[in-house]
C-alpha cells in the first residue's frame, strides 16, 4: 500500500508538471484528490492492515494529498500568469499608430449673438439681469400698465399654470423686479435676456419658445435722443457701420411714445429687394419711452425719473445677419446646421 501511494504521488506531480491550462489542472485535482480518486480508493483497504500500519499509511496518504494540493496550487499561480500574459499581449495597443480625431463642439450660434449683444452692451455700462422663466402674473402683466382685461394680453397668448402663474411672454418682468429692487432711486441701466414661451405655431418664423434681449435705462433727463443714439451704436456695431437706422411710431403698453426700428436692408442697400420686400429696410426691435404708470408702479416719480426700454429678438437677429431662412434650424440639433457656426477657439 505504501507504494502504490508513493506511485499515485509521482503519477499526479507528472502530469500536473506537464498540465497546459486551468481545464486541466483543476480535473487532474478532482481526479487525485476527490472522493473517487485513486488515492480515497487506497485507503479504504486500510482495513487489512495492522493496528501498527494504520496510523503510519494514514500519515502518509495526508502527506502526499498536501504535496499534491501545494504543487497544483503553485501551478494554478503559474497557469494564471501566463494567461494575463497572454492577453495583455493579445491586446497590447500600438501607441504610434494615429489617434481618432474628436470633434470639437462650438459655441451655438444663438448663445454667440447673445454674448455678442451683451459684450456690447456691457462696454456701455449696462449690466445683465436675469429673472424667474415662471412668472406670477403681476410683474408678468400688471405691472406693465396691462391690467387684468386689457386687451394687449391676447396678443401675447400665454402658457398659464395657475391663474396667477404663467411661462412669462417677454423678459419685461426682469426689468419691473429691477425697478421695484431700486426703491425709487435710480441710476438703472439693465439687458434682460432669457428663454420666453407663448402659444404660437411653429414654422419657419415663429416658435412656442424663443428668447429675447431687453434693454432698461432709468434715470433723470433721459430722452429719446439717448434712446436713438443708443440704438444707432448697437445697429452698426452688429450689423456693420454702414447700417442706417430709421424709427416709426407703434404702440406698446408699457412704453409711451412707442417706435420701432428698422435698419437698411443689406443686401440691396436700401434699393428695395426680396429680403426687404422692396422697401429697403428690415424691422429689428421695438422700443420707446418708459410710460409713467409703469415707473410710478415700480416706485419710481415720474416727475423726476424718465427712461427707455427697448427689446428684440436674438433669433432675428441672428438670422439676418447670417442668413439663416428657418428658425427651427436653431432649435432641431441638426450638426450639419450648427458645424457652419465652428470656429478655432
Amino acid at each position: 500500500m505504501r507504494e502504490r501511494l508513493q506511485e499515485l504521488k509521482s503519477e499526479a506531480l507528472e502530469k500536473i508538471k506537464h498540465s497546459s491550462n486551468l481545464k486541466e489542472l483543476n480535473d487532474l485535482r478532482v481526479s487525485y484528490l476527490g472522493k473517487k480518486g485513486p488515492i480515497t480508493e487506497v485507503l479504504r483497504g486500510m482495513g487489512k492492515l495492522s493496528a501498527e500500519e494504520r496510523p503510519k499509511i494514514g500519515a502518509l496518504a495526508n502527506a502526499i494529498r498536501e504535496s499534491i494540493s501545494e504543487v497544483i496550487t503553485e501551478k494554478r499561480s503559474e497557469l494564471e500568469k501566463a494567461a494575463v500574459q497572454k492577453k495583455l499581449e493579445a491586446e497590447t495597443i500600438d501607441v504610434t499608430l494615429p489617434g481618432r480625431p474628436v470633434k470639437r463642439g462650438s459655441r451655438h450660434p444663438l448663445t454667440k449673438m447673445i454674448e455678442e449683444v451683451e459684450d456690447l452692451f456691457i462696454g456701455m455700462g449696462y449690466k445683465v439681469a436675469e429673472g424667474p422663466e415662471v412668472e406670477i402674473d403681476y410683474y408678468n402683466f400688471e405691472a406693465l400698465n396691462l391690467p387684468k382685461g386689457h386687451p394687449a394680453r391676447d396678443m401675447q397668448d400665454s402658457f398659464y399654470i395657475t391663474e396667477d402663474l404663467l411661462m412669462r411672454t417677454h423678459t419685461s418682468p426682469v426689468q419691473a423686479r429691477t425697478m421695484e429692487k431700486h426703491k425709487g432711486k435710480g441710476p438703472v441701466k439693465i439687458i434682460c435676456p432669457g428663454k420666453v414661451y407663448r402659444r404660437d405655431n411653429d414654422d419657419a418664423t415663429h416658435s412656442h419658445q424663443f428668447t429675447q434681449i431687453e434693454g432698461l435705462v432709468v434715470d433723470e433727463n433721459i430722452t429719446m435722443a439717448d434712446l436713438k443714439g443708443t440704438l444707432e451704436v448697437f445697429a452698426k456695431k452688429i450689423f456693420g457701420e454702414d447700417r442706417e437706422i430709421r424709427l416709426r411710431p407703434s404702440f406698446f403698453p408699457f412704453t409711451e411714445p412707442s417706435v420701432e426700428m428698422d435698419i437698411s436692408c443689406k443686401i440691396c442697400g436700401g434699393e428695395g429687394c426680396r429680403v426687404c420686400k422692396q422697401t429697403g429696410w428690415i424691422e429689428i426691435l421695438g422700443a420707446g419711452m418708459v410710460h409713467p404708470n409703469v415707473l410710478r408702479m415700480a416706485g419710481f416719480d415720474p416727475e423726476k425719473y424718465t427712461g427707455f426700454a427697448f427689446g428684440m429678438g436674438p433669433e432675428r437677429i441672428a438670422m439676418l445677419k447670417y442668413g439663416i431662412d428657418d428658425i427651427r434650424h436653431f432649435y432641431t440639433n441638426d450638426i450639419r446646421f450648427l458645424q457652419q457656426f465652428s470656429v478655432q477657439e
